[in-house]
C-alpha cells in the first residue's frame, strides 16, 4: 500500500497519521521541531472529538490528563452569572455530554505513543519547505535537505503552512482589529469568583473575557488593542488581572499573538489535501479551532484509506469538500458571531435569550448541539 506522507506533528497531524496507521497504512509524520510542541494552546475538547477519540483508543488517556467540565457560563464582568448551561442535555445525542479540559500537548504524546505501536513513524527536526508533485505521488523537500516520498501527504503544518504555500492555494479571509492576550496563571481562580465553573465567558462592553481552567493553570484571554508595544501590554497584565479579581496574580506565561478568520481555496490539490489550521484558522472563542482540525484529520485520512483500500476518488473529493464547507458556513460564522456577541456594547437582549435557554431544556439542547460541533457533523433533530 502507499505510503502517505504528513507535514506537522500537533494534534491534526498526529490524528490524521493514527487513523491512517489504525487502516494499515503506512505513514510518516515529518515534523519541523526537535519534539512535540510544549505550549499549552488549544485546551477545549467538544463532544464529537472526544466521540472520534475514543474510535481511535486514545480518550481513556485523555481523560486521565483531562478535566471533565459538564457546564459552562456566560457570566457579566460585574454582575455575576447570566446563564448556566448544562451538556448533560446532550446525553440522548453523545455518550459524552461533557467538553474535556486538558491542553493539547497533553493529548500529542498520547497520538504520538499510538502511532508508533501501529507502525506509524515520526521524524522530527523534518520541515517541510515544499512539495513536489511527480507521477503517481508526491514528494516533500525539508529544510534538512532530505526528500521523501509518498503516494499522498496530509499538510497540517499550521496557519503558515509551508504546503500550502507550496501548492499556491490562495487563504483568504480577515484579520481582526485586535490582538488577543492569554496568561496563564497558578492563581486558583475558583476561590476569588465562588461558583465559576471550567468555562466562563465573561461580558463587558469595555473589556470583555475568557476564563477557562486545565490541570495545570487557569487562562484568562483579553483582547488587546492594536498599535501599541507587546512590551507595554504585557507589563499592564498584573493591573488588567486585578481588574477580575483584586489579588496578586502568580503569571506562569502570557503571549499575544493576532487572529485571523481564513479558509483556504481548496483542501485537496492532486495528492495533498490540507487540513487544521492549514485549511483553515478562526478566532478561539467557543473552542472550534482545535476540534475541527480533528474531525478533519479524521474525515479526510478515513476517505483517504478508503481510496487506498481501492475506493473512488470522488469519495475523497466530496470528504474535502464537505469539511471545507463546514470550515466556511459553520465555524467561520459560529466564532465570529461570538467575537460580535463579546464584544457588544449593549447585550442586554442577548442576555435575555441565554437566560431563557438555560431555563428550557428543548431550546437548550438546540443551542449545544451547535456549541458542542455535534450539528457540523451530523443532522439533528
Amino acid at each position: 500500500m502507499e505510503r502517505v506522507l504528513v507535514a506537522g506533528a500537533g494534534p491534526v497531524g498526529l490524528t490524521a497519521a493514527l487513523t491512517l496507521a489504525r487502516r494499515g497504512v503506512p505513514v510518516t509524520v515529518l515534523e519541523a521541531e526537535d519534539g512535540l510542541a510544549a505550549e499549552s494552546r488549544a485546551s477545549t475538547f467538544h463532544p464529537p472529538s472526544l466521540e472520534m477519540l475514543d474510535e481511535l483508543g486514545v480518550l481513556d488517556a485523555l481523560l486521565e490528563r483531562g478535566l471533565v467540565s459538564r457546564t459552562f457560563q456566560y457570566r457579566e464582568r460585574r454582575g455575576g452569572v447570566i446563564a448556566e448551561l448544562d451538556l448533560s442535555v446532550l446525553s440522548g445525542d453523545t455518550p459524552y455530554p461533557f467538553r474535556v479540559q486538558c491542553e493539547q500537548s497533553k493529548l500529542t504524546p498520547i497520538l504520538r505513543e499510538h502511532l508508533l505501536a501501529a507502525g506509524g513513524e515520526v521524524r522530527f527536526g523534518a520541515a517541510v519547505r515544499a512539495v513536489l508533485p511527480h507521477a503517481g505521488g508526491v514528494e516533500a523537500a525539508t529544510s534538512a535537505g532530505d526528500r521523501f516520498r509518498g503516494g499522498w501527504l496530509i499538510g497540517a503544518d499550521g496557519a503558515g503552512s509551508a504546503v500550502r504555500h507550496s501548492l499556491g492555494v490562495a487563504f483568504e479571509g480577515m484579520t481582526y482589529p485586535e490582538r488577543f492576550l492569554v496568561a496563564s496563571t497558578r492563581t486558583d481562580v475558583g476561590a476569588l469568583l465562588p461558583g465559576i465553573a471550567a468555562v466562563n465567558y465573561v461580558f463587558d462592553p469595555a473589556e470583555w473575557l475568557v476564563l477557562l481552567r486545565t490541570p495545570d493553570h487557569w487562562r484568562v484571554l483579553f483582547p488587546t488593542a492594536d498599535g501599541t508595544p507587546d512590551e507595554s501590554e504585557l507589563a499592564r497584565l498584573p493591573e488588567r488581572l486585578r481588574g477580575v479579581a483584586d489579588t496578586a496574580w502568580d503569571v506562569a506565561h502570557a503571549s499575544l499573538y493576532r487572529v485571523h478568520q481564513r479558509v483556504a481555496a481548496t483542501f485537496r490539490t492532486g495528492r495533498v489535501l490540507l487540513a487544521g489550521d492549514a485549511a483553515h484558522v478562526n478566532n478561539p472563542l467557543g473552542g472550534m479551532g482545535m476540534n475541527s482540525g480533528i474531525h478533519d484529520a479524521v474525515r479526510l485520512a478515513g476517505a483517504l484509506a478508503d481510496v487506498l483500500d481501492g475506493g473512488p476518488e470522488a469519495a475523497l473529493d466530496a470528504a474535502a469538500a464537505a469539511r471545507r464547507e463546514t470550515a466556511r458556513s459553520f465555524v467561520q460564522r459560529a466564532t465570529h458571531a461570538n467575537w460580535e456577541r463579546m464584544r457588544s456594547a449593549d447585550p442586554g437582549g442577548y442576555h435575555d435569550e441565554l437566560r431563557r435557554l438555560a431555563a428550557d431544556p428543548v431550546e437548550a439542547r438546540r443551542y449545544l448541539l451547535r456549541t458542542s460541533m455535534i450539528a457540523s457533523l451530523r443532522d439533528v433533530a
